[in-house]
């Protein structure tokens, strides 16, 4: 038995004994029909050596330090029990054919539920902790608002497995920072920190006292890499202020020309700040009001070169490929200057007045766009107002712009119920064709005149008789916006519809379906909304 091994005696007993003969010293003790008895002996023998040979283990790893206190209330169990299934991603049967059928998508409700439960502060369930930072890692998405619920003792799980190490690299909710008044706490994670755990405690600091957290920036700032620089720099939209124009006014000279047109950016996002008076300087030398024909106009004069200060305070001086230099160059100008500058550049006049004068030589759109860009840069209200003009005008000859990203970026600087107002009068217009990415940037849940014109716009497409597949998009918004209380008015929607002549074959029977998913997606958010607060809710949950 001395050169013989568990392996060997492991591989003869899985092919047998024979097609794998054991070694000659064990079929010296029982040969021929034996061989299967003496393999057996001897794997019996081995197996009392290998477990009289173990080795001590090693001593135990100390355990962890205790899970922190939560002093949040805890959910209610029929909260609880939703979040496990929300986790779950369980709903009903799927539909045949790869048709998503009637039942609510619930990883589409998940982030609604976070965003619920933060807002009533409740504590995530313990047993749920897991599942919860599961998702956050499969989702970035869902990551803010599932650490703000899983709280520190989630923070004190991600520590335990290497799978959810995102919960510790700087995620709102999901680091532990030093308090900003700790120096020496601050300045050791700001020296050996991840760099997402650096932006969360530079915001954090900000937020506690602005001049410090420039301080703090300026301390590492000339060793820090271009791409960090500029990351850096681009934390500082939120909660940007006059305190850090000292900041980026030195960082109009930093070696990175994209550093260089993000601090511009900044700057002229304050438009009391000396890059904002040096372009307002500029630009009133490109564009005036033009009096000598019977009605006033403007004019305009495009930069015909880019100079030295030109480039330092951000004008990119090389335009993008079809593009005109001195369009180029005037647009920067315009959208870098303070929009106050206009009215009185212009004779005293309202920004629906400027809006609505003529352009001379074909600049209009130039002109128009640029003012855009302002406006959603400065938050100017007014001159977003003017640039967006009427929902009911077409795009294509709208005072601002016809491109629907900008205006919904334009849209987005107007209070929440004008935004929906504006919105919903467009849909009225112009149907639901165009106003996908205006329907982005409303508050939810929708404002009752806002979910009407979608649902009434959905009502015209399905009587159309087309297939609801081209207004999937906005079906799936609609079942994560409208208001849940108005499942009840839309029942009647659910039934399937006489087809008009010359409809698409089966199409009512697919806006039944749609329609059906939708209401029971609001009762699910009526659901959902009612546990959070311990109250129930009758029908289907």
């Amino acid at each position: 038995m001395t050169t013989t091994t568990w392996e060997d005696l492991v591989t003869s007993a899985l092919l047998g004994t024979d097609r794998r003969a054991p070694a000659p010293e064990v079929l010296a003790r029982a040969p021929g029909k034996d061989a299967p008895a003496a393999l057996l002996d001897a794997a019996a023998v081995h197996t009392v050596r290998r477990r009289a040979g173990l080795l001590p283990a090693p001593p135990a790893s100390p355990l962890p330090e205790p899970a922190p206190d939560d002093e949040r209330p805890p959910l209610p169990e029929a909260a609880r029990l939703r979040l496990g299934q929300l986790l779950a991603g369980r709903s009903g049967a799927p539909a045949a054919g790869g048709r998503r059928g009637t039942a609510p998508d619930l990883t589409e409700l998940l982030p609604q539920w976070l965003a619920a439960a933060n807002a009533h502060g409740h504590r995530a369930p313990a047993s749920l902790l897991p599942a919860l930072l599961d998702a956050g890692r499969a989702r970035t998405d869902l990551r803010p608002a599932a650490l703000t619920f899983a709280g520190p003792r989630g923070l004190w799980l991600a520590r335990l497995n290497p799978d959810w190490r995102f919960a510790l690299r700087g995620a709102p909710g999901g680091t532990s920072l030093p308090d900003p008044t700790d120096r020496d706490g601050v300045r050791r994670l700001w020296e050996e920190g991840l760099f997402a755990e650096r932006v969360a405690l530079l915001g954090a600091v900000r937020e506690h006292d602005a001049a410090a957290a420039a301080t703090l920036l300026a301390s590492t700032w000339s060793t820090e890499r271009a791409e960090d620089r500029l990351m850096f720099l681009d934390s500082l939209r939120t909660g940007l202020t006059y305190a850090d124009e000292p900041f980026l006014e030195e960082a109009l000279s930093d070696r990175s020309r994209n550093v260089r047109s993000t601090a511009a950016e900044l700057l002229s996002a304050l438009p009391r700040s000396a890059l904002a008076r040096r372009m307002a300087d500029r630009a009133s030398t490109c564009v005036g009001l033009d009096r000598t024909g019977g009605a006033a106009s403007i004019t305009v004069e495009a930069p015909h070169e880019c100079d030295a200060g030109m480039q330092r305070d951000g004008v990119l001086p090389d335009p993008p490929s079809g593009r005109g230099q001195r369009s180029w160059w005037l647009g920067q100008l315009a959208e870098s200057a303070p929009l106050a500058l206009w009215p009185s550049r212009l004779g005293g006049r309202t920004p629906e007045e400027i809006v609505a004068l003529p352009v001379a030589d074909g600049w209009r759109d130039e002109l128009h766009a640029a003012w855009c860009r302002a406006a959603v840069r400065q938050q100017d209200a007014a001159w977003a107002r003017a640039l967006l003009g009427p929902p009911t005008t077409p795009p294509a000859t709208g005072p601002g712009t016809s491109s629907l990203a900008e205006r919904s970026k334009l849209l987005s600087v107007l209070p929440d119920g004008e935004r929906a107002a504006w919105v919903a009068g467009f849909i009225a217009a112009h149907g639901l064709s165009e106003a996908f990415q205006l329907l982005g940037v409303c508050a939810v849940p929708w404002t009752e005149p806002l979910g009407r014109a979608v649902v009434d716009a959905l009502d015209i497409a399905r009587d159309a008789g087309s297939y609801p597949w081209s207004f999937s998009g906005v079906m799936g918004l609609a079942e994560r916006c409208l208001d849940p209380g108005q499942a009840d008015r839309l029942e009647v929607l659910t039934a399937v519809p006489d087809e008009p002549e010359g409809a698409s074959p089966g199409a009512g029977g697919y806006w039944s379906e749609a329609f059906q998913r939708l209401v029971a997606t609001l009762r699910l958010r009526a659901a959902m909304l009612a546990e959070l607060t311990g109250a129930s809710t009758p029908g289907p949950r």
